[in-house]
C-alpha cells in the first residue's frame, strides 16, 4: 500500500515480540542528515521499546546511501548481530543519478541479505522531494525507522523460529 495512505509507525498483523536477546545492527546514512537522524531515532526508539538492550545495539554511520550495503555487510562479518537495518534517503533531483542510487542499494541490501542468510532491512526513503522525507520520517506519515525496526524483529523471530 502507498505510503500516502498508511502511517509507516503503525504496527499491522502479529505482535511484535520482544526484542531483548536480540543485538541489532543499524547503518545511517550521513547524505540528508535531517532525515536519516529522525529514522534512526524512531528505529532505535522502537527497538527500546520492543525490550533491546541499549548495549546490543550497533549503531554505525556511512557517508551516503550508496554505502549502506558495505555498512551492513561489516557489521555481519565483525559483530554477531541477529539483522542489520539500513537506513538512508536519496530525494530526486534533476539527473539519473537518483534512479543509479536506488536500484543499487536495493538490489545491494537485499544480496547482503541472501550472501549472509540474516535479515538486513531496507530503511531506505526514495522520495521525490524534501517535504515527502520529512512526512515520513516523523511527520504525518509516521516513521520509516519505526517499521524498520519492527521489521528487524520480526525478521528475527521468524529465522530463530525455523532453526
Amino acid at each position: 500500500m502507498a505510503s500516502n495512505l498508511k502511517n509507516l509507525s503503525k504496527v499491522e498483523g502479529k505482535e511484535v515480540s520482544s526484542a531483548k536477546d536480540m543485538k541489532i545492527g543499524i547503518v545511517v546514512s550521513e547524505w540528508n542528515s535531517e532525515i536519516t537522524n529522525a529514522l534512526l531515532k524512531g528505529a532505535y526508539d522502537t527497538l527500546i521499546k520492543h525490550k533491546a538492550k541499549k548495549s546490543n545495539i550497533i549503531v554505525k554511520h556511512v557517508p551516503g546511501s550508496f554505502e549502506l550495503t558495505l555498512g551492513a555487510q561489516l557489521l555481519i562479518e565483525y559483530s554477531d548481530v541477529d539483522a542489520v537495518i539500513c537506513l538512508g534517503c536519496v530525494i530526486q533531483g534533476e539527473t539519473k543519478h537518483f534512479d543509479f542510487i536506488c536500484d543499487a542499494v536495493a538490489n545491494g541490501i537485499t544480496k547482503v541479505n541472501l550472501d549472509y542468510n540474516l535479515p538486513v532491512i531496507f530503511g531506505v526513503l526514495t522520495t521525490n522531494n524534501q517535504q515527502q522525507a520529512i512526512d515520513r520520517s516523523g511527520g504525518k506519515h509516521g516513521n520509516k525507522g519505526d517499521e524498520a525496526a519492527v521489521t528487524a524483529i520480526k525478521m528475527v523471530e521468524l529465522k530463530n523460529s525455523l532453526q
